[in-house]
């Protein structure tokens, strides 16, 4: 996977996990919304929101004045590829150490 990187450091911030927390939790929400639910200002969750946006994660759309955002979940599903590639990799590499060892 070529871009794991921007995925996963979007991902590695509290603020924009609990951001991805409320939009599966909740679906698509407002930044109005979003903000009564963290403890930051609409302004830092806007820019919380545009790195998710750049690593695929979420999506917004233009209803009126406001900006509606709403999960990606492809891109969750990536991760979640990736990361069982990982795991398969590590378990490999500790079964070979474990033959090694025990040889």
């Amino acid at each position: 996977m070529k871009d794991a990187a921007p995925l996963f450091a979007a991902l590695g911030d509290a603020t924009r996990l609990g951001l991805l927390v409320a939009l599966c939790s909740s679906g698509p929400l407002t930044v109005t919304r979003l903000s009564s639910k963290f403890a930051v200002s609409r302004q830092a969750l806007t820019k919380h929101l545009d790195v998710l946006s750049d690593a695929g994660l979420v999506r917004s759309s233009r209803q009126g004045r406001e900006r509606i955002w709403e999960l990606e979940p492809r891109r969750l599903g990536d991760a979640h590829v990736y990361l069982e590639r990982l795991s398969r990799q590590w378990d490999e590499a500790l079964d070979r150490l474990k033959t090694y060892l025990e040889s």
